[in-house]
């Protein structure tokens, strides 16, 4: 099988079974994705959802979350993963969402990266999700499953694996690719035991087919 053949197939599977594929932070607005997105590194989407409904109902804006003591958002987000930083994330974002770009959520990665809390992965979400470029956002779900099911050839960083994943992808398709990827490694290609009996893509993955391969 080509690698073309098995993005091809892979690809066919998810558009028919998979057509409406979605972040499941609970968001209105990109400011508060942005945030969610934040809280979300090393954290489950389920917890930063937990907690992100009184954080915006104390920092509703750019401007509160900017005047904001990275002591006083560490009281709302202490049960996430690493809160100290992300507090201080918090902050330093907002200042810089109104210094730098008078608190409109600016559109490109390059410029999205100049925020505190936002790497390259967070930049892509942003860049894909609120305003639909093909950015592809490489969590360790998408770096995971990437590379199992055979979309990379064991590419060694994040940075390889969206370069890989955006050739072979139809750049229409790169952002609800992103989501089909993130929720197979999250439900069904899990880390430490595959469901493989349950996979509709097992057909094309290179995991699965391989014969010395635990299933």
């Amino acid at each position: 099988m080509t690698k073309e053949e098995r993005y091809k197939g892979i690809i066919e599977w998810f558009g028919k079974n998979k057509p409406i594929a979605e972040t499941e932070l609970h968001y209105k607005d990109p400011f508060q994705l942005l945030i969610a997105v934040i809280l979300s590194a090393q954290c489950t989407d389920k917890r930063v959802n937990m907690v992100t409904p009184a954080l915006f109902e104390a920092f509703p804006t750019p401007e509160v979350l900017a005047a904001a003591t990275p002591e006083a958002v560490y009281e709302y987000i202490k049960s996430v993963s690493y809160p100290n930083n992300k507090a201080k994330h918090l902050v330093g974002m907002a200042k810089v969402l109104l210094e730098e770009f008078h608190g409109e959520m600016p559109s490109e990665v390059k410029d999205l990266i100049k925020m505190p809390g936002v790497g390259r992965k967070t930049a892509n979400v942003i860049a894909s999700v609120v305003f639909d470029k093909p950015a592809m956002a490489v969590d360790t779900h998408v770096f995971r499953v990437s590379n199992r099911i055979g979309l990379t050839d064991n590419s060694k960083t994040p940075l390889e694996t969206e370069k890989e994943l955006t050739k072979y992808i139809p750049e229409a398709l790169i952002p609800k690719a992103h989501h089909w990827l993130i929720l197979h490694g999250r439900y069904v290609c899990i880390a430490r035991k595959p469901k493989c009996e349950e996979c509709g893509i097992k057909a094309w993955c290179k995991f699965f087919l391989q014969p010395d391969g635990e299933k």
